[in-house]
């Protein structure tokens, strides 16, 4: 019998980390405090959730400057739009 778990991806067990993705994935790009407020987190939690999901290469942030104060925004990459999507079908396969 072939395990039917083999192919979720890990990244995504937390919660925070699949909203993150679900948020980005419908968005061009979102900024921090829109994130924090969407998902009811605080800035610590956010942003520990933010730079594993960074060092995995799935979003990349966007950091500039608006009325002379920051602004830092993410975008999910290629790399991390093909890895949450395989998810997703994982997903779909297993309840399915």
């Amino acid at each position: 019998m072939a395990n039917i778990i083999a192919n979720l991806n890990k990244a995504f067990d937390s919660r925070i980390r699949l909203g993150i993705m679900s948020v980005l994935i419908v968005n061009d790009t979102v900024d921090f405090n829109t994130l924090k407020e969407l998902l009811e987190l605080t800035d610590g939690n956010l942003a520990s959730h933010i730079k594993a999901l960074e060092n995995l290469g799935y979003i990349q942030t966007i950091k500039q400057f608006i009325s002379r104060k920051p602004n830092t925004r993410y975008k999910i990459t290629d790399q991390g739009r093909t890895s949450f999507q395989d998810h997703l079908d994982a997903l779909s396969n297993l309840i399915g």
